[in-house]
């Protein structure tokens, strides 16, 4: 699963991490939630050039006829080449989501949930494997997880599928069709360059998008 996510970094460190010619301006976003417009990067098949859009987190197959009753903002990686909602995108719609970091929630005693910030260590900028499709002209997207790697396996059993960055390319690269020729791509990102804090519940609140959200919390 994965819910929330970061992106604090400038938009000219978004562009010269994707290789981007531009990239619009826009504020650092510390609390993304589902259906708000986000930052996708796509390849365009003839000319090969990457393009910054944005897109609504929350998949709306091309097919579907009342959007309500469709709003993926996770596909699992392991039944995402046969589900009828992705297979088409999984071929020719496929695109990097830029962020920083993400939320995860554990349980904790009296059914709530303490959430926690994963990132890299020593911070950086990396890339979720997307899937986008168009329904009426409104761009829509979602967000592959897989099975959680051991940092995040005491939180939640599923984690978002973090590309390598020598696997950006080959992710957005259109010639690729084949689910076994993308399926290696799939797996837990190494824990061990990796890094999690618990952080306050301000970010069960959607509303609620400042640097605070990623604070960690004091004991």
């Amino acid at each position: 699963m994965c819910g929330r996510f970061t992106l604090t970094q400038s938009p000219d460190s978004v562009a010269k991490a994707f290789g981007l010619s531009a990239v619009p301006s826009f504020p650092p976003r510390y609390n993304i939630a589902p259906s708000q417009p986000v930052g996708a990067i796509v390849q365009d098949r003839d000319s090969g050039e990457r393009e910054f859009r944005l897109m609504v987190w929350g998949l709306i197959p091309a097919w579907a006829k009342d959007p309500s009753k469709f709003s993926f903002i996770n596909a699992r990686a392991e039944t995402v080449a046969e589900k009828a909602s992705f297979r088409s995108a999984y071929k020719y719609r496929r695109c990097l989501i830029p962020a920083d970091g993400f939320y995860e929630w554990q349980k904790v005693q009296h059914g709530s949930k303490q959430p926690f910030y994963f990132s890299m260590i020593g911070g950086g900028l990396f890339a979720f494997a997307g899937l986008w499709e168009t329904w009426n002209d409104l761009e829509t997207f979602t967000i592959l997880t897989t099975s959680a790697n051991a940092l995040l396996q005491t939180i939640h059993d599923r984690m978002p599928v973090i590309l390598q960055p020598d696997d950006c390319e080959r992710w957005l690269d259109p010639s690729i069709q084949l689910p076994r020729e993308l399926s290696g791509l799939l797996q837990p990102f190494p824990d061990e360059q990796m890094q999690a804090f618990p952080v306050s519940t301000r970010v069960n609140r959607v509303k609620v998008d400042d640097v605070q959200c990623i604070e960690p919390l004091q004991e």
